[in-house]
């Protein structure tokens, strides 16, 4: 699967932005789907996650009732909608495909480029 992040950009404490991920190839419906992020000078990190059926969701603790992801099987596409965004959040943000639902950055076999999110006070 071929992935392709969009949608960061610089948001104000307290904004919102909505990231989208193309997905390329036939079995994008069979997979789960993740977001993680990246830091300056830190680890990448889980933020959620989204099984193949949309059913069930992941979701990192430090963004959750702030963050949803969701996916539409017919579009290709992954979603991650950020409400209420601040500074900690800046990062630059990956969407990824893994065979099953996982918090594991390495079981991700696929990965998109990135999309950088700056969240300004």
């Amino acid at each position: 699967v071929q992935l392709q992040a969009s949608g960061g950009g610089l948001v104000q404490a307290g904004g919102s932005l909505r990231l989208s991920c193309a997905a390329s190839g036939r079995t994008f419906s069979s997979k789960a789907m993740g977001w993680f992020r990246q830091a300056p000078g830190k680890e990448r990190e889980f933020v959620a996650a989204i099984r193949w059926s949309g059913e069930t969701t992941y979701i990192q603790d430090s963004v959750k009732g702030r963050f949803t992801i969701s996916r539409d099987n017919v579009k290709n596409m992954v979603y991650l909608q950020m409400n209420s965004l601040k500074r900690e959040d800046t990062a630059v943000y990956y969407c990824a495909a893994a065979p099953f639902l996982t918090t594991m950055t390495t079981s991700y076999d696929d990965w998109g480029q990135g999309t950088l999110v700056t969240v300004s006070s």
